[in-house]
């Protein structure tokens, strides 16, 4: 029974996660398949290349969502150590969802959705560091990367090892994720946000941040 409890919850929280909302919504409304279009990714971002405002909102909502509910399920059936399985696991599903190959998203709006189910303050200030780095970088990816890394940190600030931890080793997967955009923003070529003049070719499947 020690064990069942957070297997449960990973499994749970896995085939939540790797739900390709992306895909399904985009499927749905006639636009066939999204991994053949733009970054070939299943995020909010490939999706708003469809031109559906709309979707890739839903999109976003969704991919957020799915990891804050299988956080808040198994967090209040078995308690607070199995809601933090169970998000980290729905951000892997994410990440590697078993119904696609394990090509999935990088994650970013998955580990907001999680941050904000299990300990709120942390998700508020990754959601806020983002947004502020934004303003200051106009670099999406580079925003993401910062966001990510406040989040071990304010956790432990704020007295959460147990969320500092997890985090800490989720914001290493968005790291590794986005290796391609890390070397592209230390060269200066990464795109930045409302730039018009980049083709979709130019902002490819490593730009995608969902």
């Amino acid at each position: 029974m020690d064990l069942l409890i957070p297997a449960l919850s990973a499994i749970g929280g896995y085939l939540l996660g790797s739900i390709p909302f992306g895909l399904v919504l985009t499927q749905l409304a006639g636009l066939g398949d999204i991994r053949d279009i733009g970054s070939g990714n299943i995020g909010a971002t490939n999706v708003l290349r469809t031109g559906r405002k709309d979707l890739a909102v839903a999109t976003l909502v969704l991919d957020a969502g799915k990891a804050g509910i299988a956080a808040a399920i198994f967090g209040a059936l078995f308690g607070p150590v199995a809601g933090l399985i169970a998000g980290g696991f729905a951000f892997a599903g994410h990440c590697f969802p078993v119904w696609l190959g394990f090509k999935g998203g990088k994650g970013v709006a998955t580990f907001v959705g999680t941050m904000l189910v299990v300990y709120w303050p942390v998700g508020l200030i990754v959601i806020a560091t983002w947004l502020a780095m934004a303003a200051i970088f106009r670099i999406s990816s580079l925003s993401a990367l910062i966001a990510a890394l406040a989040a071990p940190i304010a956790a432990y600030a704020l007295g959460r090892p147990d969320v500092a931890i997890m985090s800490g080793l989720l914001a290493a997967l968005i790291y590794w994720l986005h290796r391609a955009n890390i070397q592209r923003i230390l060269k200066g070529e990464e795109p930045r946000i409302g730039d018009k003049k980049k083709s979709e070719q130019e902002n490819g499947a490593e730009t995608e941040e969902n």
